[in-house]
């Protein structure tokens, strides 16, 4: 599409969406300060460095076989560069712990330091993203079923002082970054079958987050994630979301909304205005749930669109991080990045265009028949023209025309990894 083109397109959606009071300058300069948190495992289907050579395992898979993974950092960061060349925006990279540069060396998680992971500040610095972490509690010779819920003693200690240690990498991110780093901890912990055990495990975690949280920290952020189930642990979770809403409104942390994390029929934007009121923060994973948690690439359907309006209604840009969490191995790995992360911002784009004072005004008024009829016109608006615009001047390809730069990647890089 040529620069005029959408320029012309532009223009003639600014006139429509301003007849209804939208200024789209205001939308385009909101989308262009919110910044999407990258997962680094989209790129290697989870598979980190510490090379111990296992599966993955703890609740969770990753699908596909596709050609072409990153099978080392270098690879991995060009991948990561790759993607973020063809999204619009300044965004951020979240790690998780099994991401460390560990020089050839196996150093297990209760051991892990900063300095493992400077090689990523640094390389972050250079090209000015900022980094947010995660603690790695699966894919381990002592994940099990349990981990800081585990009834041993000696396993629940390894696992207590590997998130401290994460907290402690987390906050020198931070502090390097002149901005807080996020640290998310979820853990798969449950039962495959029954489990008449119930409160013990739930008090052995909460306990070991108390002692994790011990230490306050500045440039850092705690968040914590729920989940219904996992592979293999099928029946019982014990970081179920009820657990994490009590720990989080009682201790003050955030939690990690996974959009993959709930019953099919569950409204994860009707979460939002109720953490808010209780939650400092909300961490958001979006992914695509198909039928389970099937971490399928993010689309623009109705689910992350509602996501986003609910986040734009709630006024609560700047108290709600968006985070990607899916890892697809079925499709090219560059291209799952930015369908995902555009898809997100097209959503969010949307919702900064909805007309809504004009509906609140007619909500206030009783007006049910024209609140909803806005509602359903405002879906066809000329979102699309603005939000081309945003590409074109993030200087980004602009519809479509992505696909040929995955593709011309594909061809010179990653088809030949073998």
């Amino acid at each position: 599409m040529k620069q005029e083109q959408i320029t012309r397109a532009y223009e003639i959606a600014r006139e429509r969406y301003a007849a209804i009071g939208v200024d789209t300058e205001k939308a385009l300069a909101a989308l262009q300060g919110i910044s999407l948190s990258l997962h680094c495992w989209q790129a290697d289907d989870v598979t980190g460095f510490e090379k111990l050579g296992g599966e993955l395992t703890g609740g969770i898979q990753a699908t596909g076989n596709y050609p072409g993974k990153a099978r080392n950092i270098d690879e991995l960061r060009a991948d990561i560069l790759k993607a973020q060349s063809l999204i619009p925006g300044k965004h951020r990279l979240n790690l998780h712990e099994i991401y460390g540069e560990f020089g050839g060396e196996f150093v297990d998680r209760d051991q892990v330091e900063p300095r493992h992971f400077q090689g990523w500040i640094d390389w972050a610095k250079a090209h000015d993203m900022k980094l947010d972490f995660n603690s790695t509690s699966f894919s381990h010779p002592k994940s099990g079923d349990l981990s800081l819920a585990n009834p041993d003693p000696a396993i629940r200690e390894f696992w207590i002082e590997h998130t401290k240690r994460c907290r402690a990498i987390a906050e020198e991110m931070g502090k390097a970054q002149g901005d807080p780093s996020i640290m998310n901890i979820w853990v798969h912990d449950g039962s495959k079958d029954l489990t008449v055990n119930r409160m013990k495990y739930r008090e052995l975690l909460r306990d070991s987050l108390d002692r994790i949280f011990e230490t306050e920290y500045t440039h850092m952020k705690d968040c914590i994630e729920s989940k219904v189930f996992g592979i293999g642990l099928e029946s019982y979770t014990v970081g179920s979301n009820d657990f994490y809403i009590g720990y989080g409104t009682s201790r003050g942390k955030i939690v990690t909304l996974d959009t993959g994390h709930f019953h099919p029929t569950e409204s994860v934007a009707d979460k939002i205005s109720s953490l808010l009121l209780f939650t400092p923060e909300v961490m958001l994973h979006v992914s695509r749930p198909v039928r389970w948690d099937s971490d399928h690439v993010t689309i623009l359907n109705d689910d992350t669109l509602e996501l986003c309006k609910e986040i734009v209604r709630c006024d609560a840009l700047d108290r709600v991080h968006i985070g990607l969490d899916y890892f697809d191995a079925s499709i090219n790995r560059i291209g799952a990045y930015v369908i995902g992360s555009r898809a997100t911002q097209k959503a969010l784009m949307q919702a900064l265009l909805e007309p809504l004072a004009q509906l609140r005004a007619y909500e206030a008024n009783g007006q049910g028949f024209e609140r909803l009829a806005l509602l359903e016109e405002s879906k066809s608006l000329p979102w699309n023209a603005v939000w081309d615009e945003f590409c074109r001047r993030n200087d980004v390809p602009v519809g479509e025309t992505f696909i040929a730069d995955v593709q011309q990647y594909e061809r010179d890089v990653t088809s030949k990894r073998g």
